[in-house]
């Protein structure tokens, strides 16, 4: 591989880590075949990812595997928890390179019920489905021993090791230990404990770690009141125990929920242009497949009909044969002992739900590898989202704000700044003196400033803006629109910037009467209108400090007869403030401004002498 193309390459890699969303999740890496290399989880994938690829990284390991890296996929999560158990099962079924926790033999350690006549119910870090099946893995062990905990309460499985037979049984060759005797073992290699007891226990047992709890619960409700019926209230209290600890313990995840195997998720995400299909499969209780499909529409196709080939295209694609595929909502296709759920609540609502935020994620994604293409494409999706909110007659590609600031009334200045295909256009911006109003009157000051803005772009013939923004609620835009509307019969839409009672921005006003239009905080839209308010601030505080030092400076030097402007300002260039020219000498005033007005200043600020 040649520099250029490394460069290419890493130029290619760094895009999609700018892109990546900060939330749980797993990502994925892939080599020049794209053949899966390496799999890992993120509480924050945007900030994982991203330190793969800092100049400052040492580690051997890491060196090698980003020189392998040729593409990264990741599927979002919404919990730290599911990120791990996502992670353990794609290391699984893909085997990566580069993942050496699964090459050493390290995983996620699964609960086993062991195929013997007597089974065993015990944890471990070896898969061998020879010995029995497997439950699990688990990635928080504290979880995993409560399970266990809660089986050896309910259900007492033995725990020696010996084999035991049916033959050893009848024969009585075995003895009683210790468990029995503390009641932790019920005795079943002496038939204390009948098989087919021993065996329903086992049963249930499964059930629980399938997550299959609500019959469990509803036998041992019932066993419950009958016990209770027939006055054996310390035997009740027993099961109550039982069924306390057994409704008390929550092992659901939206990635490994062992009340779903075996099925397809589908979800469908549009804009005006492109169809994004989210896949997730879902096998022995967890994801191990996440693919998003982007259909370029030809037509008006409609979501029926993308979501239809999306169905065929991804099942052919990778080979399943699930017998229910969950679906936002019942397509017009029929598939040979295929059943479609559209669910309401629960763990597949959930599913659901998991596959639509993948789907708008991935949407997002390539929305904005688009606009870093193509910056000016964001610009425009901006003030079409403007113009669709307020109604506008085309959109707003120039956007006016103002704002008044004084104190007391004194020094009273006004600003104006402009926003150009929603981006600040400084060299546009305006400052104003106050001239007509006296006093801390900003309703007035705003109708002056307006009048003045407008009446000479009018005399000027120059183009008067698409919007204007009122730094204000209602009041601000009423008089706004007197000047625009009734003194200069102008055209222009006025919408405003609402504070509420913390004095923080929340709400854009529209039309008159002015009505709330509905847009959420955290949207870009609203932070480029924020970021629109926050300038006008800034610049007309700015232009109103600059104007009180110079009226300070002023009043203190120009009050000096003889002394003008041109030796003020070879004053202050000289010794920088009003208070060390008081304090200097005569003779350093004379090196300065010369003999004659050396005098002047120096008489000015000692008077005594």
């Amino acid at each position: 591989m040649t520099k250029e193309e490394n460069e290419k390459r890493l130029a290619y890699l760094k895009g999609i880590v700018s892109r990546l969303p900060e939330k749980p999740g797993s990502y994925q890496y892939y080599d020049e075949n794209h053949t899966i290399i390496y799999v890992g989880k993120a509480k924050n994938l945007k900030n994982r990812v991203s330190s793969y690829f800092h100049t400052e990284v040492d580690r051997f390991k890491t060196k090698v595997l980003v020189s392998k890296i040729w593409d990264i996929s990741y599927t979002v999560v919404n919990t730290e928890e599911d990120a791990l158990l996502l992670e353990n099962s794609l290391i699984k079924k893909y085997n990566p390179r580069y993942n050496v926790l699964l090459k050493d033999g390290k995983t996620y350690p699964s609960i086993c019920i062991t195929n013997e006549y007597l089974p065993r119910i015990f944890k471990t870090h070896t898969i061998n489905k020879k010995w029995g099946t497997y439950y699990g893995p688990y990635s928080h062990i504290g979880s995993m021993n409560a399970v266990l905990d809660l089986i050896k309460v309910l259900y007492k499985p033995r725990t020696c090791r010996q084999p035991i037979t049916k033959e050893g049984i009848e024969s009585g060759k075995y003895k009683v230990c210790l468990d029995y005797h503390i009641k932790r073992c019920a005795g079943p290699c002496v038939n204390k404990q009948s098989w087919d007891e021993y065996q329903k226990n086992i049963a249930q047992a499964r059930e629980i770690l399938k997550g299959n709890t609500r019959k469990i619960l509803q036998d041992l409700h019932s066993e419950m009141q009958t016990l209770a019926e027939d006055l054996r209230f310390e035997e009740a209290e027993e099961v109550k125990k039982k069924y306390i600890a057994l409704d008390g313990f929550v092992s659901k995840s939206e990635v490994v929920s062992h009340t779903i195997n075996d099925v397809d998720v589908f979800s469908i995400t549009n804009d005006e242009k492109v169809a994004y299909i989210n896949y997730l499969h879902v096998s022995n209780g967890s994801i191990n497949q996440s693919f998003t499909f982007e259909f370029k529409k030809r037509l008006n196709e409609t979501n029926e009909e993308l979501l239809q080939l999306g169905i065929v295209e991804m099942r052919e694609r990778f080979n399943s044969h699930s017998k229910e595929i969950i679906v936002p909502f019942e397509p017009e296709m029929e598939l040979e002992n295929v059943v479609f759920t559209v669910p309401q609540r629960g763990d597949k609502k959930t599913l659901l739900e998991l596959s639509e935020m993948n789907g708008k994620q991935y949407k997002f994604d390539r929305l904005k590898q688009a606009e870093k293409l193509n910056p000016e494409q964001k610009q425009v999706r901006l003030m079409k989202e403007l113009q669709d909110k307020l109604g506008l007659p085309k959109m707003p590609y120039q956007i006016e704000c103002f704002d008044n600031s004084n104190i007391s009334g004194t020094d009273a200045v006004a600003a104006c700044v402009v926003f150009k295909s929603m981006k600040p256009s400084k060299k546009d911006y305006k400052k104003y003196n106050i001239k007509t109003v006296v006093g801390p009157d900003d309703y007035a000051s705003m109708k002056e400033v307006v009048y003045r803005r407008y009446s000479r772009l009018l005399e000027e013939e120059q183009p008067l803006p698409d919007l204007i923004v009122a730094d204000g609620g209602k009041g601000q835009m009423e008089v706004i629109r007197e000047v625009i509307q009734d003194e200069l019969n102008l055209d222009i839409p006025i919408a405003g910037l609402a504070k509420n009672d913390r004095h923080r921005t929340n709400e854009l006003l529209y039309g008159f009467p002015p009505r709330s239009v509905q847009l959420k905080t955290d949207s870009e839209l609203f932070h480029v209108l924020t970021q629109l308010q926050d300038e006008v601030h800034r610049f007309a505080i700015t232009f109103h400090r600059d104007k009180r030092s110079k009226h300070a400076l002023e009043s203190e030097l120009d009050g000096i007869k003889g002394i003008g402007p041109k030796t003020r300002d070879e004053l202050l260039s000289k010794l920088k403030s009003v208070k060390r020219i008081k304090e200097t000498d005569i003779q350093t005033l004379n090196d300065t401004i010369g003999a004659s007005k050396a005098a002047i200043v120096y008489q000015y600020f000692h008077p005594e002498e």
